[in-house]
């Protein structure tokens, strides 16, 4: 790089740690604060060479990447990237990074939260007191439990092991579902989501997004999971057929569900709002302050590791480092 800052558009909101890391680096170009954004990114389009993606519900497809001649690296917030298109932009010469790791615990503990909810009715529960009807009589003794449960886990990657670890200390049987067999991972595998689902009760959701696991869990699936089944998504609302899940819900296909995430989020089915035997969050798995400003953080690194005409700290598989300019 030469002495002069490279041009970085930010989309999305200017996060704290973002735009204070990356102003005094950068000439950052905040698109939120344009008023009439399609003038704003024509007068950007031949100077940005990178892009801060704050939120993950801006699409950045092929061809908002071919606006920006001299794009060279994406940098978003966010593990999941089924937002962009890494497989157009690794063809193109364009590093992708996410932000993995960092949030591995937080989310696995939202999924043990979002479990123990589902299983034992807690937030159920606490309305009973706050309703004032702990006085008339007692919360009735809720029919699931964790003790004679089996786990079967739908992707094994970082975050899935750091949950499996959790449901260990739990002393809950674990099993997984995944592409292929997980190196170093002694849980039994299958390779057939079906056969999973129809051997454990309880399936915690944990893949990324995008076309190649859209609906995965279906109609079929859920039957295989049975009338004591519990689903629990902490992955992305696309990876479950959302009306099927309803239909199996009230019909008691299943017995229960645990929702972090949802197909059109912030929106929710009101099917889903008005079933009272279920329990919906609102996309929490990493929502803490202290997570979420590590996240921002590796956003910043990323792309000032890029600035520096260093290689990018956590590439995503579709945009290998060093990239090859088509």
């Amino acid at each position: 790089m030469t002495g002069e800052k490279p041009d970085v558009l930010l989309i999305g909101n200017k996060k704290p740690v973002i735009v204070g890391g990356l102003e005094p680096k950068v000439t950052l170009h905040k698109l939120i604060d344009a008023q009439d954004k399609e003038a704003f990114l024509k007068s950007a389009a031949d100077k940005v060479r990178a892009l801060a993606v704050a939120y993950t519900a801006d699409k950045v497809d092929a061809a908002f990447m071919q606006r920006f001649p001299k794009l060279e690296q994406v940098s978003s917030f966010g593990v999941g990237y089924d937002h962009i298109d890494a497989k157009w932009a690794g063809a193109h010469g364009i590093t992708v990074t996410n932000t993995p790791e960092v949030l591995n615990e937080e989310v696995a503990d939202t999924a043990l939260g979002l479990l123990l909810c589902t299983v034992r009715e807690f937030p159920q529960a606490e309305r009973h007191v706050r309703a004032g009807k702990w006085v008339e009589k007692q919360y009735p003794l809720t029919k699931a439990t964790l003790r004679n449960r089996t786990v079967g886990m739908v992707g094994m990657g970082r975050i899935g092991k750091a949950i499996a670890r959790r449901l260990e200390a739990f002393g809950v049987p674990v099993v997984y579902h995944s592409r292929n067999p997980q190196a170093g991972v002694a849980y039994k595998y299958y390779p057939k989501l079906v056969d999973m689902a129809r051997d454990v009760d309880t399936l915690m959701v944990i893949v990324p997004g995008g076309p190649a696991t859209a609906n995965m869990i279906n109609a079929e699936v859920l039957k295989a999971l049975g009338p004591n089944g519990i689903l629990i998504n902490m992955a992305r609302g696309s990876v479950v057929d959302e009306p099927a899940l309803i239909q199996a819900l009230k019909d008691r296909a299943i017995y229960s569900a645990g929702l972090d995430v949802f197909a059109k989020e912030p929106q929710v089915p009101k099917e889903l709002m008005e079933m009272d035997h279920i329990v919906l969050f609102p996309h929490l798995g990493s929502s803490t302050e202290v997570t979420r400003a590590a996240m921002d953080q590796l956003v910043v690194d990323n792309i000032l590791a890029w600035a520096a005409g260093k290689p990018p700290l956590t590439p995503v598989p579709e945009t290998p480092y060093p990239p090859k300019r088509g």
